[in-house]
C-alpha cells in the first residue's frame, strides 16, 4: 500500500497541491489535487492510501475542477444551465462531474434559469430591439423551458414592444430612401417579422409611421434604381431593354405609369 511521502504547493497555482507517494521503490509524483479536496480527505504525510482511495480522491478533484471552471465561466455574466453544461463539455469534463458541479451551483444559486431568462429579456429588449418571438427562440436554444420563458417575457410589456417596432421602422426608412414606397414598407414589415414582433403589433406600428413618399421622393427613388438598371441592360436591343427595365423596376415596387415615364426620360437623355 503506497504511503504519502511529500505534499507541495504548485508554483503556478497556490490552491493546488502535488502529492508524492512511495510504492516501495522510492518517492515519486502521483497526482495533484485542489486544496478543498486535500482538506476534505485530510491527506497528510505518512498516510497510507489504497488504490480505491486514490481513485476516489482523483474523482472528487475532477468534480472540483468542473465546479471551478463553471464558476469562472459564470464570473463574466449570467448563464443558463445548458450553457454551463456545454462549456464544461468543451473542457472535456465527464458527464457525472458536470452533473455534480451543476447540482452544487444550483444549490448555492449561482445558476437559476428563470432569473437568467428574465435578465436576458431585459437586456435584449432594450439594447437590440428584439421582439418577443425572437427572444423566445433564443431562450429555447439556451435550454430554457416553457414556463420560465413565458414568465420572463412578461418583463417585455407591449408599450416597449411598440416603441422598439417604431424605432426599427424609422431605421428602415432612413436606409431605404432609394427604394420605392412599396419596397420600403415591405422591408420594414420583413425586418419586424425577422426580429420576432407579432403581426398585429407590426400592422399597428406601420400605421403609426408614415412611409409614404411624395411625388418628388418617389421619382428620385425611381431614377436611382432606373439608372442602375440602365447600366445593366443597355447592351440589349430596344425591345429587350424596355422589357427587362419594366420587369426589374416593377419588381422593385414602382408603378408601371411611373416606369413608362422614366423610360421615356432615359430615352430622351440618350438620344
Amino acid at each position: 500500500m503506497p504511503v504519502v511521502t511529500k505534499i507541495t504547493t504548485q508554483k503556478k497555482n497556490a490552491e493546488r497541491y502535488n502529492v508524492f507517494l512511495d510504492y516501495g521503490k522510492g518517492e515519486e509524483y502521483a497526482f495533484s489535487v485542489d486544496e478543498y479536496v486535500l482538506t476534505t480527505f485530510t491527506i497528510r504525510k505518512g498516510q497510507n492510501l489504497t488504490d480505491d482511495e486514490i481513485a476516489e480522491i482523483q474523482y472528487e478533484d475532477h468534480v472540483k475542477k468542473a465546479h471551478n471552471l463553471a464558476l469562472n465561466y459564470l464570473s463574466y455574466r449570467m448563464r443558463s444551465i445548458k450553457e454551463v453544461q456545454q462549456y464544461l463539455q468543451t473542457k472535456e469534463m465527464g458527464d457525472d462531474a458536470i452533473r455534480r458541479a451543476i447540482e452544487k451551483l444550483l444549490e448555492y444559486r449561482y445558476l437559476n434559469d428563470l432569473e437568467f431568462a428574465k435578465a436576458y429579456v431585459r437586456t435584449h429588449m432594450r439594447t437590440n430591439s428584439k421582439g418577443p418571438g425572437l427572444l423566445k427562440q433564443e431562450l429555447i436554444e439556451k435550454g430554457i423551458t416553457g414556463p420560465d420563458i413565458e414568465e420572463s417575457l412578461l418583463e417585455y410589456d407591449e408599450e416597449l414592444q411598440f416603441e422598439n417596432a417604431l424605432e426599427l421602422i424609422e431605421k428602415t426608412r432612413k436606409k431605404s430612401q432609394k427604394q420605392s414606397e412599396k419596397m420600403m414598407k415591405q422591408k420594414a414589415k420583413t425586418t419586424l417579422l425577422t426580429k420576432g414582433f407579432d403581426l398585429a403589433l407590426i400592422t399597428k406600428a406601420l400605421h403609426e409611421v408614415s412611409l409614404e413618399k411624395d411625388e418628388d421622393e418617389q421619382w428620385e427613388a425611381l431614377k436611382k434604381q432606373g439608372e442602375k438598371a440602365h447600366r445593366r441592360y443597355r447592351k440589349y436591343d430596344d425591345f429587350q431593354y424596355r422589357q427587362k427595365m419594366k420587369t426589374h423596376l416593377y419588381q422593385k415596387g414602382f408603378p408601371l405609369e411611373q416606369i413608362h415615364k422614366l423610360l421615356d426620360h432615359l430615352a430622351e437623355q440618350n438620344d
